[in-house]
């Protein structure tokens, strides 16, 4: 049997760990890790630090692994960051993604590329893949840059986009969930805002959309979203009734009280229609995802 070639960069980031988790338990893939860090936060990997706004890094790395696939989990995220260190972010988002494209052509690899619907403005969500982009942060700016990078590139790729991840990643620092469940417990009071409107999406559900366009062999853009159009408010009041924490612990707020640098698409989110229909897309219920992560975090 002829196994595929997996290179999964940003490996010890949320995502990517759980990338590796996934195809590590498949017998007819080859993976190899890379990320910024010194080591691997999953221990027993083919691992390899990496620089992606290195074109040198990138070229040796894509020439000795050789890969099929070149999943990039990898990116620049905090928003508010990417307002004062835009040339940071930009690397990160953009110039990295373009060493991977330039690079890719040398194994004929097809890269399968995480974006997100910040690259919307947020006025007319929830949006499908043929809505105009418009995005209103810097952050949003460089993802659109990405993406662009892979249209004008040869090389096969597919665009997932995504937005408010949430899941059972090991290491690194807590997802939103696992953060409201140790505030509550915690007994502090959290301010979470009202007005911006998603679908999140469970990290494993993201994991199925790279699966799927590996297995139908997929490409183009596609959302990849949660179950279910919620606040953010709303969302954390349902993790607190799950969990069975103190409601009273969570205050609402309007975004504009944060006076945060990098402003944020309200009325956002991402229609999955084009994803259940090409790829046989099916994410969990939000209840199922608290279960699931209960069962393997322990949170509780």
């Amino acid at each position: 049997m002829n196994k595929r070639r997996l290179l999964i960069i940003g490996s010890n980031g949320m995502l990517g760990q759980r990338l590796v988790n996934y195809f590590q338990s498949k017998s007819d893939f080859i993976i190899n890790c890379a990320s910024a860090e010194e080591s691997s936060f999953i221990p027993e990997v083919d691992y390899t630090k990496i620089d992606i706004a290195n074109k040198k890094d990138v070229q040796l790395l894509i020439k000795k692994f050789y890969p099929d696939f070149i999943l990039n989990a990898a990116a620049y995220t905090n928003v508010d960051g990417c307002e004062t260190n835009r040339e940071l972010s930009w690397k990160i988002n953009v110039t990295g993604v373009e060493n991977l494209a330039h690079y890719a052509i040398t194994s004929d690899a097809h890269i399968i590329h995480v974006s997100t619907d910040y690259v919307y403005d947020g006025k007319n969500g929830p949006y499908s893949e043929v809505d105009n982009v418009n995005p209103i942060s810097y952050y949003g700016r460089t993802k659109l840059a990405a993406e662009n990078v892979l249209k004008a590139s040869k090389i096969n790729f597919t665009i997932l986009r995504t937005n408010v991840l949430y899941g059972p990643a090991k290491y690194g620092r807590p997802d939103f969930v696992k953060w409201v469940v140790s505030s509550l417990l915690e007994k502090k009071q959290i301010r979470i805002v009202t007005d911006q409107i998603n679908n999140p999406t469970y990290l494993d559900d993201l994991v199925q959309g790279f699966s799927k366009v590996i297995e139908f062999k997929k490409t183009g853009l596609y959302n990849i979203g949660g179950d279910e159009f919620l606040s953010r408010y709303d969302f954390t009041k349902r993790i607190a009734e799950y969990f069975n924490l103190d409601e009273k612990l969570i205050t609402p707020i309007e975004t504009k009280e944060l006076n945060q640098p990098a402003p944020r698409p309200l009325k956002s989110g991402l229609i999955n229609l084009k994803a259940t229909t090409e790829l046989g897309y099916l994410p969990h219920k939000i209840e199922e995802t608290f279960a699931l992560m209960q069962e393997e975090l322990s949170l509780i």
